[in-house]
């Protein structure tokens, strides 16, 4: 006897709920090796010191090797940190044993088993110590602007390419803040003009013997960033479309199946639409089989005959629609789940987020006045132009379809009377706003050609 649709949904539910149970357990457990980790790195490389280059002489290449396997379990630490705390308010759990706790640890000072709580207390105390530890190193401080991971020492003048990547980096240097400053008091108190100066600010910078060594730091630094921006935008397009495919092949997909294919009646046509295409499907393969027979295709069938066909027919229709019907709910979980993998993608990855939109600021302006016009029009005549209510009439009908919902035509024409009259309201004011304060070339490029 098979288990009913509720039977299945308390299983699939008792399971869900005992993974939720013991995810304050997993999460500090994971936050707890990653401290582990940072910890053996220090007693086998750093005489159990906070790491530096100075403890044992290393390089800046290993010093940077270092560093970054310590800026990876500080992040897991956090993360997980933050995941024990959120999952243990919201289960508003209190028993030590709830969280998988059972006292098989020691107390330090007299060697006795601690308990539950007194096994999660010392856990935490050890997390909090190591990462306040590090919260006072610039590198590893949670608020750490660097982006890209640069050698210790620092000279006292830069170039301006120099000047340049930091500033789309975020980073900012000492030497470079005093420059800057002994700049700006020569310009307030000398009568010379700032012309002349700069000029020989600009010599000066040139005949630097350091200035090779920045021009290669500054190109080394740059192509890093590239780099990096081009491996998380392609992360950020791969791993949502592999989320969809994976979760919806081997997850969301036999989950549905298992539950559409339960005794019970299912209903096969999620929305009426469906009902009625699935109906003129059926009313068009019997007119096309009448066309067969007056056109003499077929020899003239009985009753018995014409109804054995139609049968065939109907069921080949239920099986389509039914493959649609289950793939739209397939859909809907699968896309969610895409969702997720893509928020927290960029939720662990804001290093990454700003290389990538320091990388895409960097292209964007860069570009010539005429070819930014020329993607300014492009863009504002595929979705706001005079074509665009087609294109928008295609891209909504093709969502409901793929979610299974009713293509509804009232729906479909309010927003595109109101959806793209708001996105050009927004892109004129940005043009208005923001375009024209950094490229006003640009905007008198785009007016001309768009005229």
């Amino acid at each position: 006897m098979k288990p009913s649709v509720f039977e299945k949904l308390r299983r699939v539910f008792g399971g869900l709920r005992g993974w939720v149970d013991t995810t304050p357990n997993r999460a500090l457990e994971q936050a707890y090796e990653a401290i582990l980790k940072i910890k053996a790195i220090e007693d086998e490389h750093f005489e159990g010191q906070t790491i530096n280059p100075e403890i044992k002489g290393y390089s800046a290449n290993v010093y940077n090797y270092f560093r970054r396997e310590i800026s990876q379990q500080l992040r897991l630490a956090r993360v997980r940190l933050g995941e024990f705390r959120t999952s243990q308010t919201f289960l508003k759990l209190s028993a030590p044993k709830s969280f998988g706790f059972e006292g098989n640890g020691s107390n330090a000072s007299n060697g006795e088993p601690l308990t539950g709580d007194e096994l999660i207390l010392e856990k935490l105390r050890f997390i909090d110590a190591t990462l306040a530890r590090y919260s006072s190193v610039p590198p590893f401080a949670s608020g750490s602007k660097a982006l890209v991971p640069v050698e210790p020492s620092a000279p006292s003048t830069l170039s301006p390419t120099v000047k340049r990547n930091a500033s789309a980096s975020g980073s900012k240097r000492k030497s470079n803040d005093e420059d800057e400053s002994s700049q700006g008091g020569t310009r307030q108190n000398s009568f010379v003009p700032r012309s002349i100066l700069g000029t020989f600010d600009r010599l000066r910078r040139d005949l630097d013997p350091e200035a090779e060594q920045e021009v290669v730091k500054s190109f080394r630094i740059s192509r890093a960033q590239t780099a990096l921006a081009a491996r998380f935008l392609l992360i950020l397009v791969i791993v949502p479309l592999l989320t969809h495919h994976l979760s919806k092949a081997f997850v969301v997909g036999p989950a549905v199946d298992y539950f559409r294919s339960a005794p019970e009646e299912v209903e096969i046509f999620i929305n009426e639409e469906m009902e009625e295409k699935a109906f003129q499907e059926i009313q068009r393969a019997r007119e096309r089989l009448e066309f067969k027979i007056l056109s003499h295709q077929l020899d003239p069938l009985s009753e018995e005959e014409i109804r054995e066909y139609m049968e065939v027919e109907a069921a080949t229709v239920y099986s389509d629609f039914e493959r649609r019907g289950s793939d739209a709910i397939k859909n809907i979980f699968a896309d969610l789940l895409a969702v997720l993998a893509f928020s927290g993608i960029l939720l662990a990855s804001r290093r990454e987020v700003g290389i990538l939109k320091s990388f895409m600021d960097e292209v964007v302006y860069g570009l010539s006045d005429s070819a930014k016009a020329f993607i300014i029009i492009l863009f504002t005549d595929m979705f706001v132009g005079f074509h665009s209510p087609h294109g928008w009439e295609v891209l909504l009908e093709g969502v409901a379809r793929h979610f299974g919902l009713p293509e509804s035509r009232s729906f479909i024409f309010l927003f595109i009377a109101t959806f793209p009259v708001i996105l050009d309201t927004v892109f004129k004011y940005w043009i208005f706003r923001y375009l024209n304060r950094i490229s006003p070339s640009a905007v008198a490029t785009y007016r001309n050609m768009n005229e």
